[in-house]
């Protein structure tokens, strides 16, 4: 297998991850020097420690949190980020495994991030996608990390993006983002990796169908799974119907189109190949750094847009007007854009730099008419 990134041999203690509840025991005492110190000494508890401090809603720990980011920014990016989406039943841990076993084999380390389904009554994860993973879950130079997706749209972890960054300080030159399903996932995921590997199955009816004008225009690479046995044939097909789909739509940029067999192993070196060769080729020409800065940018005003949203539900005032402006949106009494003007109203009345600590706004009415 082609090696992509010279990476440390120093070998990882033993795994030890926080609970998405709260932070482990003591970790309320760690100072941030330890913290940073931790993850840079390739600590894999530490660097639990630090994801579940990212994942917490405390002020105090998102705080510091941010603190730790920035810290450790200058120690970020050089992994290659892949991300991994695919129709339900394309066996997405099973090549997560398969693959990521061949990787740490050939001295890579890899860092999984499996966005499972949430709850919706304890937002808790369904699938536990580590329990599906024993081998890789055993492996030194893995780590693997489950957090629920948090009921977000498209599947994708409200902070995985942090996540992937502190993976990338704590030394794991190759990160996998797996996401829920299809839809808005890939779009998720694609505007944080750098490659997106979309899985699809054959003999599952018309191959076709699931196709998605959005979804060809991202993916950088199909691949057919569980090609083996007596399924070979209808897997080669599904790929052709495939390879053509995406010629009539991307002619000027095709993506390749390849079978594969978590069961057997193959296509896998030839999926990593293509990975790798498509990585150096775009940081070469400097298209990597581009798309990176981009993201990032993209990843700055999500989260603009994230605490706004936050705002409107902390201030109780505003939460009201934006209560009643979608109580009228829906039954049809307000349109959509005199809504949202009501809301943005009230936002720029109560005085957004102070977050909401100055003079109530005026009802979704007032705010509406005026």
């Amino acid at each position: 297998m082609t090696d992509s990134k010279a990476v440390s041999s120093h070998a990882f203690g033993p795994a030890r991850h926080g609970h998405f509840g709260g932070l482990p025991r003591g970790a309320a005492r760690l100072t941030l020097a330890a913290y940073t110190d931790g993850i840079l000494g390739r600590n894999r508890a530490m660097l639990a420690r630090a994801i579940t401090l990212i994942e917490s809603n405390r002020p105090d720990h998102q705080e510091m949190a941010q603190d730790l980011l920035n810290r450790l920014l200058p120690h970020t990016g050089r992994s290659i980020r892949v991300g991994l989406t695919g129709v339900p039943g394309a066996g997405k841990s099973s090549l997560i495994e398969a693959l990521g076993c061949r990787l740490t084999a050939d001295g890579h380390r890899l860092a999984v991030l499996t966005i499972d389904p949430s709850s919706v009554r304890s937002g808790g994860s369904l699938l536990g996608d580590k329990t599906r993973m024993v081998r890789l879950s055993a492996d030194p130079n893995a780590f693997i990390r489950p957090s629920p997706s948090g009921l977000v749209l498209g599947g994708v972890a409200r902070n995985t993006r942090e996540t992937m960054l502190l993976c990338e300080a704590a030394g794991y030159d190759v990160v996998l983002i797996e996401t829920v399903g299809v839809g808005q996932s890939e779009v998720s995921v694609a505007s944080m990796t750098d490659f997106l590997l979309v899985l699809m199955v054959a003999g599952a009816g018309d191959e076709l169908q699931g196709i998605k004008r959005g979804l060809l225009e991202l993916a950088d690479m199909i691949a057919i799974t569980k090609a083996d046995g007596e399924n070979v044939t209808r897997a080669k097909l599904a790929a052709s119907k495939y390879a053509l789909a995406m010629h009539l739509l991307r002619s000027g940029d095709q993506p390749p189109v390849v079978t594969c067999s978590a069961l057997d192993g193959s296509g896998l070196d030839e999926i990593w190949h293509i990975i790798v060769e498509r990585s150096h080729e775009r940081e070469r020409s400097g298209a990597l750094t581009a798309q990176r800065s981009a993201q990032a940018g993209t990843w700055m005003w999500s989260m603009v847009d994230e605490q706004i949203r936050e705002t409107l539900q902390e201030t109780e005032a505003i939460r009201r007007v934006a209560e009643d402006a979608e109580r009228d949106v829906r039954s049809g009494a307000l349109s959509p854009v005199l809504g949202a003007q009501a809301i943005v109203r009230a936002l720029r009345s109560s005085g957004m730099s102070g977050w909401g600590r100055a003079e109530e706004p005026a009802s979704c009415a007032e705010a509406a008419a005026s």
